[in-house]
């Protein structure tokens, strides 16, 4: 079977116009890490939630698609396909992160 790398946006439930994009390759992991505080960046904004996915099976291919996604135009698709309320919050965390 392929091994997949997923694209996660996920939103704060505290401030449902901050989002965080990263990428991983164990998408039940970034979500725990975060509510549990384990990254400094997006605790305060704590308990997140999955807003949504992407699995890809290149990480290559993967890791360009979460860097456009952090992107200006790429804030501008996931608000117009995804449906989030904002996408001006969206983290700049390195890829991979």
């Amino acid at each position: 079977m392929a091994k997949f790398f997923y694209i996660c946006i996920l939103q704060s439930e505290r401030d449902e116009d901050r989002f965080y994009t990263g990428l991983t390759g164990d998408l039940p992991e970034p979500l725990r890490n975060h509510n549990a505080g384990r990254i400094l960046h997006t605790a305060k904004w704590r308990p997140w939630r999955v807003k949504a996915y992407v699995a890809l099976s290149d990480r290559i291919r993967a890791a360009r698609f979460e860097r456009y996604l952090k992107s200006a135009s790429g804030r501008a698709f996931v608000k117009k396909h995804f449906k989030v309320n904002s996408a001006a919050s969206f983290s700049d965390a390195p890829a991979g992160a």
